[in-house]
């Protein structure tokens, strides 16, 4: 067992559920965001019937007053944060054409995508800070890559979504922005992309396992102090902007 902790949005299910139990697994107490109390019990159940010590946060990372709460408890149970990941994210209407989406729907999904990384990342900071080894990740996505969306050689250029795709590219100019400011304080924030895998999220047609999504993540999330910063990954190689 170690002392360190971590905090996980969206964690109730798929890859954020799959990121804890690999974290778990390393000892690391796990502090599980859901939006839906019932399913984050039930999900906690599970990790600790595996013998995972896990706290279950009821977390909506769209609102001040959840994330506030989340973090005030944190404070009082534990006085730092080692780890946070910034995993809960929607993807808006999908097939759409860029044309045709609604921007309703597109402010929805930066709402959670954009906005509440922002928000979550603010208000941890304070505990990060009271951290030996802080680290941030947020989970972008491939389809965030400007790099390979530009690129008609590159699978990812076929998918053009424009909500989606651009909250991810605006994620990663968030994670640079972050990285920048907080390399003083020696908090490490890197995106890393966990590849199109199987899930609720896209009907289960991803070709990668949350096994395999979960690990790039955890490999992000632990690296040592002193290691490297504002850089997108996807499994261990990086990923251009």
């Amino acid at each position: 067992m170690t002392d360190r902790n971590v905090l996980i949005t969206g964690a109730n299910r798929s890859i954020g559920f799959e990121t804890a139990r690999q974290l778990g697994e390393r000892g690391v107490r796990i502090w599980l965001g859901s939006r839906d109390a019932e399913r984050g019990k039930a999900a906690a159940d599970q990790l600790a019937a595996a013998q995972i010590d896990v706290r279950v946060l009821e977390l909506d990372v769209t609102s001040d007053d959840s994330v506030q709460s989340a973090v005030d408890r944190i404070a009082a149970e534990d006085g730092k944060l080692d780890m946070l990941i910034n995993n809960a994210g929607i993807p808006g209407l999908q097939p759409i054409l860029p044309s045709e989406q609604p921007l309703d729907d597109i402010r929805t999904v930066y709402d959670t995508n954009v906005f509440a990384p922002i928000r979550v990342t603010q208000r941890c900071l304070p505990l990060l800070r009271a951290s030996e080894e802080p680290s941030v990740v947020m989970v972008s996505s491939g389809l965030g890559s400007l790099g390979w969306l530009s690129d008609p050689a590159n699978p990812h250029h076929a998918v053009n979504i424009l909500g989606y795709n651009s909250s991810k590219t605006a994620l990663n100019a968030v994670t640079l922005a972050f990285a920048k400011e907080l390399a003083g304080y020696g908090i490490r924030v890197n995106a890393a992309d966990p590849g199109y895998t199987a899930t609720d999220f896209n009907g289960h047609s991803g070709y990668r396992t949350v096994e395999q999504a979960a690990a790039g993540i955890v490999w992000l999330a632990t690296r040592g102090a002193g290691d490297v910063t504002g850089r997108f990954y996807f499994e261990q190689d990086e990923v251009p902007w």
